[in-house]
Order: C-alpha cells, then structure tokens, then sequence
C-alpha cells in the first residue's frame, strides 16, 4: 500500500525512490511487524485471558505440561495480523507471488482458527476432526498446484525442481506435479504443527527458516545473483522477501511473549499458517527439495511421530519415551527451555546448510 502510494511519488520528489529498493521495503516490513506483536500483544493476551480462550493440556503429554493448563491460546492470530499488515504495507500488491503466499497464509490462518474456536471457545475436545483437517489442507494444495500447474508465475517456472548439491540435475514431476504440491503444503502445516509443542519452540524455528527463505527469496528474483549461482531467475520473485521479512518480524515479536514461560500459545490457527506459508514459499520458488533441510528439525519431529505409531502398532513398543521428538528429549530429563534452545541452533545449523547448497554444486 505505502508502495502504491508513494513510489510513484518520485517524479515530484526523488527520495522516493528509496521504495524501490527491497532490501529497504523488508527492512521496514521486519520493523512493522515486530512493532505490532509489541504495541498490540499484552493487549490482545489479556482479551484473550477475559474471553477465557484457554489452553487445553493433553492428558497423554509430559506431566511438567498440566502447569500450563488456562495459558491463553490462539496466539496466531496476532501472528497473522503482523505478517498480512507489513506485507500488505511495503509489498507490490500486484505481484503474484506475493498474492499466492497471502492466499496460502489466511486459508491456512482460517483453517487453524477454525478448529482453536472450537477446542477453546465452543469446548470441542477435538476440534476439527483429523479427516476434515487433511480435506482443508490438500483442498488448498490442489488450487495452488492448479495455479501453479497451468498458469505459472513466470514463464521459466516448470514442475521440475533442483537438487541441492547437484549442479544442472532436476526433478522432474510432470503430471504428479500437483499431488506433489499437496504433499508440501500437508506435510509442512503439520510438521510445524507437531513442533508446537514448547515454549517458543515453533515459532523460533520458523523464525530461522524465513530469515533462510528470505535470502534464497532474493537472490532468485535478481538476475545477476542467479546467473553466477547458476541457478532459477524468477522475474518478481525477490518480493517474496518482504513477505518473510514480515514473516520473521512476526516471530521475533510473538517470541517475547511465547518463550518459556509462555503468557500465550499459537494454536493451529499460528501453526497451520506458518507452516503452509514455508511449503508455499518453497513451492514458489523452487526450493522444494531445499525445505525439507532448511526445516530439518521439523522433518524430524514429524518422522518421530511416524517412527513411533508405525513401530508401536506393529511391535506394541515405543521406539522414543514419547514423541514427537522433543518430548522425548523432556523425559530424558533435559529442561524445557534447554531442548528449545539446542533444537534452535540445530535450526540454525539446517539453515547454514540450505544456503550453502547455493555454491556447493
């Protein structure tokens, strides 16, 4: 909106054209987020606290857990208002890539809400049903798969996608290009979902992968980066990097109130979001492949929930104490706060890696 607004501003004054530059419009994104989980977040937890919007502890869970029983959740959608607020502010709202990931992030916000609303406001244990969930979540897979499939962003844009590590060797999906969306965007939202689980655990993480995807986001939509990378110019696609600007604005200003120990939650409505906002950003820019290492510990806590019900119902024993996997490290007797912290610089480590795969070809 400032974009529309005042860029064109720069025939009567030249400081404008500051507003052209994205490294300046993601900066000021960053900022504008962090500054509304800030001014906004003790206001929205004690409306959230007067509604009496609370979390409800597992059963099943670490016992250490029952402590946090009435913690204020559907922390997300403050998440929400300060990733669509700067992106809406400081992006080109007529780029495409930038309308996809705002589509992706409130469908998924929608879909999260929907089933916090129902556990914490209408007291539905269960709130949406798994099925009904997974309809959701692939329904959004197949219309950006759609989109993607037959009218691409950019000419260059194919279902084909890179290895890391390998230079000029693609992937080709061809016609399973679609389903292959769904399998991102499903098992991103969930992976991150399953990661939700500690205080500032998720969102710490996902705050780590959109400061990665912001410099692959960049880099791809500048022709001259790409051509010495050799790897994928996408026209445009350097926008992107306002939005994970935004993105980790976003975390870093939830983070002061979601570490340990939490005064809120995310819920689905946060983690649902984030985590189909990371695979759509993959998706987007071709970095498909590079996703499952940049949120390599999310690949982890979801495989462990995997590993644990598959080997349970075959052997009826566990392979972890509990899983997904940082419970398990909890009831190995590690704090909290220090399985969050080292699965951080795991993060970090996964993340170093990503951007490596740049140059290593």
């Amino acid at each position: 909106m400032l974009y529309h607004l005042l860029y064109p501003l720069i025939e009567y004054f030249s400081g404008f054209n500051i507003f052209k530059y994205i490294t300046f419009r993601t900066a000021y994104a960053t900022i504008t987020a962090m500054l509304i989980s800030f001014v906004f977040g003790s206001m929205f937890i004690r409306y959230l606290k007067r509604k009496q919007v609370q979390e409800k502890i597992r059963e099943d869970g670490p016992k250490t857990h029952f402590a946090k029983e009435g913690t204020p959740t559907m922390g997300g959608l403050l998440i929400l208002i300060s990733i669509l607020v700067p992106t809406l502010l400081w992006a080109d709202l007529t780029n495409t890539y930038i309308l996809l990931i705002l589509f992706v992030t409130v469908w998924m916000g929608l879909l999260g809400f929907l089933d916090d609303y129902l556990k914490a406001v209408k007291n539905q244990k269960k709130g949406i049903v798994a099925r009904k969930k997974f309809v959701g979540q692939i329904l959004l897979g197949l219309i950006l798969g759609a989109i993607l499939y037959f009218k691409p962003p950019d000419p260059m844009f194919t279902t084909a996608t890179g290895l890391p590590f390998f230079k000029n060797l693609y992937l080709d999906f061809g016609l399973l290009y679609i389903p292959f969306v769904v399998v991102v965007i499903t098992g991103s939202s969930n992976a991150v979902n399953l990661t939700d689980g500690l205080d500032g655990l998720a969102i710490g993480l996902v705050g780590i992968c959109a400061l990665g995807f912001a410099g692959l986001s960049y880099i791809t939509g500048r022709v001259d980066f790409t051509s010495y990378l050799d790897i994928e110019y996408f026209k445009g696609a350097g926008e992107l990097t306002i939005y994970c600007g935004a993105l980790v604005g976003a975390c870093l200003g939830f983070l002061w109130f979601n570490s340990n120990p939490a005064q809120v939650f995310m819920g689905d409505t946060g983690a649902l979001a984030l985590g189909g906002a990371l695979g759509a950003i993959a998706l987007l820019l071709k970095k498909e492949i590079i996703l499952v290492i940049i949120g390599g510990v999310f690949v982890a806590e979801a495989i462990s929930v995997i590993i644990q019900v598959l080997y349970f119902k075959l052997t009826g024993k566990r392979v972890f104490k509990m899983a997904p996997l940082h419970h398990h490290f909890e009831l190995c007797g590690w704090p909290e706060h220090k399985v969050t912290v080292r699965l951080w610089i795991v993060g970090v480590i996964f993340a170093l890696i990503s951007l490596s795969t740049l140059k290593i070809r």
